[in-house]
């Protein structure tokens, strides 16, 4: 089981260079088996280009090492907190893809202006405060996470209906069902990322997208009623 778990978060890691969201080192995905509570991680620091299944690290809820000869990845207590306070995400990814962390760095919202971004995440995508100095002299890694999951609880935000956060001053964190689908979401988070910033460079007075057809775009590919694909 170990082993399936190590070669799926393997798998995804390596997306993340093929779609451009990282530089060097900067980025990491994880994979949850929550029958066991055990998720794997990317090492931390391990260039992608020299990574290999068997250097994932196997991590329990407790934050304790199960398995691996590397230290996992410095955001894990982040991925820790998120596992544990929604079941229903399996898979965790975290980069500093260029647009998506343009945003961040702004502190803005990625605003909803088009059905590509209306396919997938409903609504804007949220941009998070900075954490305080005491949060990030304290238990940094840990406190982002809390943060996230706390001002998702606040603003009643379904995580699976919005997969995709920005931490200000920092960049994005994506999550979905298992690995490759936090790694898609990340992929979407960045296209359109990219596409809202040039529509607000084309035209600076932009709104938002009708929300009726927002509703038909979402609605399509999920819940009850979707459409979109085949039924095969």
């Amino acid at each position: 089981m170990l082993e399936e778990l190590k070669q799926r978060v393997y798998e995804a890691n390596m997306q993340l260079p093929a779609h451009g969201l990282v530089t060097f080192t900067w980025g990491n995905v994880s994979e949850i088996d929550r029958e066991s509570g055990y998720f794997a991680i990317k090492p931390s620091g391990v260039p992608y280009e020299n990574l290999k299944p068997e250097d994932m690290v196997i991590m329990d809820l407790n934050g304790n090492k199960i398995e691996g000869k590397y230290n996992p990845s410095s955001d894990t207590p982040t991925h820790i907190e998120l596992y544990k306070a929604f079941p229903e995400i399996g898979g965790i990814v975290h980069t500093h893809s260029s647009y998506a962390t343009s945003w961040a760095q702004a502190g803005r919202d990625i605003p909803c202006y088009g059905t590509t971004h209306a396919d997938y995440i409903y609504g804007e995508v949220p941009c998070l405060r900075c954490l305080t100095k005491e949060e990030i002299d304290q238990s940094y890694e840990q406190n982002t996470g809390l943060l996230i999951v706390n001002e998702f609880r606040k603003m009643k935000k379904d995580v699976l209906a919005v997969p995709a956060v920005l931490c200000k001053n920092h960049g994005p964190f994506t999550w979905g069902k298992d690995g490759m689908e936090a790694v898609h979401n990340a992929v979407v988070l960045e296209e359109c990322a990219k596409m809202a910033m040039r529509a607000e460079l084309i035209n600076p007075q932009v709104k938002p997208a009708p929300q009726e057809l927002q509703d038909k775009h979402y609605y399509r590919k999920h819940g009850a009623n979707a459409y979109y694909g085949q039924n095969v």
